[in-house]
C-alpha cells in the first residue's frame, strides 16, 4: 500500500499532530495518483527526504524545553532540508522547517514533544470614531488626556512615516525585511497607527486618532501582501516581551495593538494555541494586549485566534453612520461573534470599525488597489475589526495615561465598566462600546 509509512504515523501520533498538519502528510501521496505503483516506494523515498514543512515544535514544559531543542538539533543535523529558526523558550516552543523524515523521527525518538503545529498563515483583518468612543476630550484633574508618555506597539504590517506621527515613531523591528527604518508596503499597519496615535497635523485635527500624543513601536510581521506566519507573529510578540526586560530601553510598550488573525483550531484549550500562549504572555509580563475579533461574521463562533484568548482584550466593531450620535449605531455585519470555539463569550468590547479615515502609506499595496478609498492626498478609508482595535488601544492609551500605574486586568475592567451597553447579546457586543469619559470617571 503507497503511503503506508505516513498514514501509519498520522494514525499513531494523530494527537501529537495538529489538523491542517497531518493534512499536509497525507497529502504527500497525492502525486502518485499519476504515477506507476512501482514507482511509489522510490517517490514516497525522495518526498520524505525533501519535502520542506514549516511547524512549530512545542514541548511539555520550561523543564523539558532545553532537552526538547537539542533533540530536534540533532536529527536537523541528520537531515539536511531540515533546520531550526527560532526559539520561544517563553512558550516552550520552536520554529522549524522539517522533512516528514524529520518529524517522522521526532514523534518516535523524542518523549518532551507536546504536539507538532503547521506554521500556518496569518493575516491583516482587513473588510466619525474617535466622537464616537468620546475620546476627544477626556479630562483627568482638569488636564485633557492626550496618551503622552504612553506607547503603543503595532504589531502588524509596518508603519510608514507619516506627517501626522512625527516625532512619536520611536523604535521599528523588522521580521519580515529585516530593515531599520520605518516604512509600510502594505499599509494596513500605517492605518492602525493613525487609528490609535494619529495627530491630524495635516487635517487640521480632522482625522486624528484616539490618542494623538502616544508613541509607536512598529513591529513588521506582516508582509506586502499583508499576510505572515504564525512564527513570525510569534518572533513579533515575544521580542516586545523582551523589548521591556532590555534596560537598555528608556520607552517600554504600554499596549500591543495586533489587528491579524487566523482561523482557529479546536485544542484542549486555547492556552494551547501558540499565538493564544504568547500574547498571554505579554499579558502577563504587564503588556495590555487589544487583539481584532475578525472579520467572518455574521455567523456565531467566529472569532479569530489570538482573539479566542480569555485573557486579553478582544475587539469587535461597529458602524458609526459617520455620526457623533451612537443611538444609530448598528454592529457591523462582518465583526466576527463569539462564542468562541471553547464557549467563552467573547469578543469583550466594540469601537468603529467602518469607513474609518486614518493615514496613507504612498505607493504601498493598499493604496494601489483601492485608490478610490483615497481621501484627500494623505489619508485612507479602510473597514474591518482591524480599525475598530486600535481605536481601542487609543483608549486603552488615555486610561494609562490617567493612572500610569493600572495592570492589564485592572484596563480590562474599567473598559467594561465603562463601556455602553448596547443590546442583549454578549457574543455579539460584549460589554458595549467603548467610552473612554466613563472608564476614567
Amino acid at each position: 500500500m503507497f503511503g503506508f509509512s505516513m498514514v501509519k504515523l498520522v494514525r499513531q501520533h494523530g494527537h501529537r499532530l495538529d489538523r491542517e498538519l497531518r493534512h499536509q502528510l497525507v497529502n504527500l501521496y497525492r502525486p502518485f495518483k499519476l504515477t506507476p505503483c512501482f514507482l511509489h516506494k522510490s517517490l514516497e523515498s525522495r518526498l520524505k527526504k525533501t519535502k520542506k514543512i514549516p511547524v512549530i515544535i512545542e514541548f511539555h514544559n520550561e523543564k523539558v524545553f532545553l532537552k526538547g531543542i537539542d533533540s530536534v538539533n540533532k536529527i536537523v543535523q541528520s537531515h539536511k532540508k531540515s533546520k531550526v529558526k527560532s526559539h520561544y523558550s517563553r512558550i516552550s516552543c520552536c520554529s522549524a522547517e522539517l522533512t516528514p523524515m524529520s518529524i517522522e523521527k521526532l514523534l518516535t525518538t523524542c518523549d518532551c514533544i507536546k504536539k507538532i503545529h503547521f506554521d500556518r498563515e496569518v493575516h491583516a483583518l482587513l473588510n466619525v470614531a474617535v466622537p464616537t468612543i468620546h475620546a476627544d476630550n477626556v479630562k483627568k484633574n482638569n488636564t485633557t488626556l492626550t496618551g503622552k508618555g504612553i506607547n503603543i506597539a503595532i504589531v502588524d504590517t509596518g508603519i510608514y512615516p507619516h506627517k501626522d506621527l512625527e516625532g512619536r515613531i520611536i523604535h521599528f523591528k523588522d521580521f519580515v525585511g529585516n530593515k531599520t527604518k520605518p516604512y509600510d508596503d502594505n499599509g494596513h499597519g500605517t492605518h492602525c497607527a493613525g487609528d490609535a496615535a494619529g495627530n491630524g497635523a495635516l487635517s487640521e485635527g480632522k482625522y486624528a486618532g484616539s490618542a494623538p500624543e502616544a508613541n509607536l513601536i512598529g513591529v513588521k510581521v506582516l508582509n506586502k501582501m499583508g499576510s505572515g506566519s504564525l512564527s513570525t507573529i510569534i518572533d513579533g510578540v515575544q521580542w516586545c516581551i523582551d523589548y521591556n526586560e532590555d534596560d537598555n530601553h528608556e520607552h517600554k510598550i504600554d499596549i500591543i495593538s495586533m489587528s491579524l488573525g487566523g482561523s482557529p483550531e479546536k485544542m484542549n484549550s486555547e492556552d494551547s494555541d501558540p499565538m493564544v500562549s504568547i500574547v498571554e504572555k505579554a499579558w502577563d509580563s504587564g503588556i495590555v494586549v487589544c487583539v481584532a475579533a475578525g472579520n467572518e461574521g455574521p455567523d456565531p463562533k467566529t472569532i479569530s485566534s489570538p482573539g479566542l484568548s480569555n485573557k486579553v482584550i478582544t475587539v469587535g466593531a461597529m458602524d458609526d453612520k459617520n455620526t457623533n450620535n451612537t443611538n444609530d449605531d448598528i454592529i457591523a455585519k462582518f465583526s466576527s461573534r463569539g462564542p468562541t470555539i471553547y464557549g467563552v463569550e467573547k469578543p469583550d468590547i466594540v469601537a468603529p470599525g467602518v469607513n474609518i479615515i486614518s493615514l496613507r502609506s504612498p505607493s504601498s499595496f493598499l493604496d494601489k488597489t483601492q485608490k478610490s478609498s483615497r481621501v484627500d492626498e494623505n489619508y485612507l478609508s479602510l473597514s474591518g475589526t482591524s480599525m475598530a482595535t486600535p481605536i481601542c488601544a487609543g483608549a486603552v492609551a488615555l486610561l494609562l495615561e490617567s493612572q500610569k500605574d493600572l495592570t492589564p486586568d485592572q484596563v480590562k475592567e474599567m473598559l467594561i465598566k465603562g463601556a455602553k451597553k448596547l443590546g442583549d447579546d454578549p457574543n455579539v457586543y460584549g460589554a458595549g462600546y467603548v467610552d473612554v469619559e466613563q472608564s476614567v470617571k
